[in-house]
């Protein structure tokens, strides 16, 4: 363990955030640096409790209080070891994931938990800046092609974890750029790109290749891609979004998050001057309350929109774990980001009946109706109908499963009761070759998830291919996360 007493003797503290007035003026990451010697303190906290449970809430199986242990002795090159032991992307996962491992922590359980996020991005931060992170490229090629369709989380772990032991694999993405969601859906504010672009120069130098800009099942056959390769991995995610099909629907100045995100990305890569979708002075409204939501909120807030409101069906959560989220699981409960912090307001138990417009097509305002829940369904609330004037409407409420697209078509995968596509064990679909990695197959769910899935996927091709067990399979299909 660490510090045997440093659970007792230091208390929880995070990164500050950098001043909202001065962090609105850029769009770059939040947080102000955190001293090494604090950091240090933090790991300390970790405790000798046992059975680490902070395991049990990390799908990577993340060897937290080995790690935590080296940063609290100053051995920050072991640490890193330790780290890329389970994870490939410890800079993705520590900016992005909501850290279901603190959560789990066992110091949690009648004290605050242990900073373990802060702790995996300063190891990893160090490791960089230290020159520890080094391509791995594999002794010997096995002489097999691996496609891997998609280059999210899922994809990348899958193609890092299939080039290293010597399959050659060919990433496709169908956006200019590799990187999936990373690359346009996450925020520059969140995740800065340089973080994602270092790790794809080590890939490449390990021998993966990256083709963006070609969309499998249009660009390339199905037919193309199974005779040119030895194994298929479906990454593409789960993209197909939620939709409002309330009245009013076909106004302009109602778009979906993923149409409103990308363009404000590509502002970040140099691509536009401006997004063709501008907050600037108007008045926003963002349907759903998660993390996409949130996103949209801190953008808009960049663009300098004139006000923000945020929509939520669900009633407000509680401030502290509840009864129906018993610990170690990942409670619901009121929650502060970095957007939110930055302004705007959010309401809760509300529904949007309809949108309204003005004479020319566009968007003015939302029919609102509170609502309470009776019997598992949301009931409005009698006399509570009011509007809401808006400019710009954003659709933040989640993701149904994949596309249905010619590729998946054309491969005849077989889809499980959720529309997701079903595999088995070994991740493999149902398709002898082609295997499915995760939201493509798991639903809508957390980074930490994706990776794990891309690793375990890697695995079970391999497996196919040679008939060894020399890469590590963190979970199985049938795993179900406590978020």
């Amino acid at each position: 363990m660490a510090d045997p007493k440093g659970f007792l003797r230091t208390t929880r503290e995070t990164p500050k955030r950098r001043p909202v007035d001065l962090r609105l003026r850029d769009w770059n990451e939040v947080y102000e640096d955190f001293e090494p010697k604090t950091l240090m303190g933090q790991a300390g906290r970790c405790m000798d409790c046992g059975i680490p449970f902070c395991h049990q809430g990390c799908p990577l199986g993340n060897l937290i209080p080995e790690w935590n242990t080296l940063v609290w002795r100053d051995d920050w090159a072991a640490a890193i070891e330790r780290l890329h032991a389970t994870n490939n992307f410890p800079e993705f996962t520590g900016t992005l994931c909501p850290a279901p491992c603190e959560t789990s922590c066992v110091l949690g359980i009648n004290d605050d938990p242990v900073t373990i996020k802060q702790v995996e991005i300063e190891i990893i931060d160090r490791a960089w800046a230290e020159g520890w992170v080094k391509p791995r490229p594999a002794a010997v090629k096995t002489g097999r092609r691996v496609a891997v369709v998609g280059s999210g989380p899922a994809g990348l772990a899958a193609a890092q974890q299939l080039t290293r032991v010597g399959h050659d694999v060919v990433v496709f993405e169908r956006a200019d750029r590799i990187g999936g969601l990373l690359r346009y859906g996450i925020p520059e504010f969140k995740m800065a790109k340089h973080r994602l672009d270092r790790r794809l120069e080590q890939m490449r130098a390990e021998g993966t290749e990256f083709r963006a800009g070609v969309e499998v099942g249009v660009d390339i056959t199905a037919e193309d891609l199974r005779a040119g390769f030895d194994a298929v991995v479906l990454a593409g995610g789960a993209t197909a979004w939620r939709d409002l099909p309330a009245p009013g629907r076909e106004l302009t100045g109602i778009h979906q998050a993923m149409e409103y995100l990308p363009p404000a990305n590509r502002v970040q890569e140099g691509d536009l001057d401006h997004s063709p979708i501008d907050a600037a002075g108007k008045h926003v409204v963002i349907i759903g309350g998660g993390d996409t939501g949130a996103d949209c909120l801190g953008t808009a807030h960049r663009q300098g929109a004139a006000s923000v409101t945020q929509l939520e069906i669900m009633p407000t959560p509680p401030p502290r774990r509840g009864e129906a989220h018993p610990w170690p699981t990942y409670p619901m409960i009121y929650r502060v980001s970095s957007a939110h912090e930055e302004g705007g307001e959010r309401l809760y138990s509300v529904n949007t009946s309809e949108f309204l417009g003005t004479e020319d097509g566009a968007v003015r305002a939302l029919r609102l109706v509170d609502v309470e829940m009776q019997d598992g369904r949301f009931v409005p609330v009698p006399d509570s109908d009011r509007e809401l004037p808006c400019d710009l409407v954003f659709l933040a409420m989640g993701f149904v499963g994949p596309e249905k697209s010619k590729l998946l078509e054309a491969l005849g995968v077989e889809y499980d009761v959720r529309g997701n596509v079903a595999r088995d064990s070994s991740f493999m679909t149902n398709v002898s070759g082609v295997f499915s990695a995760g939201d493509i197959g798991r639903g809508q769910s957390l980074i930490v998830w994706a990776i794990a899935e891309g690793r375990a996927t890697a695995a079970g091709v391999d497996r196919m291919l040679t008939g060894r067990e020399v890469l590590p399979a963190p979970i199985r299909p049938t795993d179900r996360p406590l978020t």
